[in-house]
């Protein structure tokens, strides 16, 4: 029996009784845990959509004080990491490991570089004293409205790294098993898993970048 085939027998052990079924047992829990999430997030851009319409004029004040550019910066590294995860799956089902494995690793270096360079958004933001609380300071007409939003950008920016960090933890574990254990030990259904929860972490912003970034200044 040859490797792949050997990887296959052990991928469709366990529970399963054929790889269809991990397949489809496998794709019905993980977009039942997107769909979860899609009404999670759904909240939050609701929520900004009505403080928006309730307050536009405070909102596009204070919209103007994030950072665009290293607002499109980050939306451009993470469509590139999505683009590397997508070709990681790839790889992994025509059984590459080792550009799986550096794929992996490329989407993963490019989500700690959105999160290195959200940290420095941040840590401007704090100095210009735009986190919502007692030393929050704007004018004094739009302070109440433009605190709300910057609760809002703080909330859904905040979620949606923690979000992504989760995805750099998972697709570490994945690269590793796959590295020291190849495909018998990650399959290549399980990397198509986690590219799937990258690629909706990716979409999400996709959504925050408008909303925040480019709509709010206006």
């Amino acid at each position: 029996m040859s490797s792949a085939a050997r990887a296959e027998a052990a991928e469709a052990s366990g529970a399963f009784s054929d790889r269809d079924q991990q397949r489809e047992a496998c794709d019905l829990g993980m977009w039942v845990f997107l769909t979860t999430e899609t009404l999670f997030f759904g909240v939050l851009f609701f929520g900004y959509l009505m403080a928006r319409l309730r307050f536009p004029e405070a909102f596009a004040a204070a919209g103007r004080h994030t950072d665009f550019a290293l607002g499109t910066i980050n939306t451009a590294v993470l469509l590139t990491s999505s683009l590397a995860m997508a070709l990681a799956v790839r790889a992994a089902a025509i059984r590459r490991r080792r550009w799986a494995v550096l794929l992996l690793g490329a989407t993963l270096t490019l989500g700690v570089a959105f999160l290195v360079i959200k940290g420095f958004e941040y840590r401007a933001e704090y100095l210009q004293h735009l986190v919502p609380g007692a030393d929050f300071r704007f004018d004094a007409a739009q302070r109440d409205a433009a605190q709300l939003f910057f609760w809002l950008y703080f909330v859904m920016t905040g979620i949606h790294a923690i979000h992504l960090a989760i995805g750099i933890v998972v697709i570490g574990v994945v690269a590793a098993r796959l590295a020291f254990g190849g495909f018998a030990l990650q399959s290549p259904l399980s990397v198509e898993m986690a590219g799937l929860y990258w690629h909706f972490v990716d979409v999400v912003w996709i959504f925050i970048y408008p909303c925040l970034y480019l709509i709010a200044r206006s």
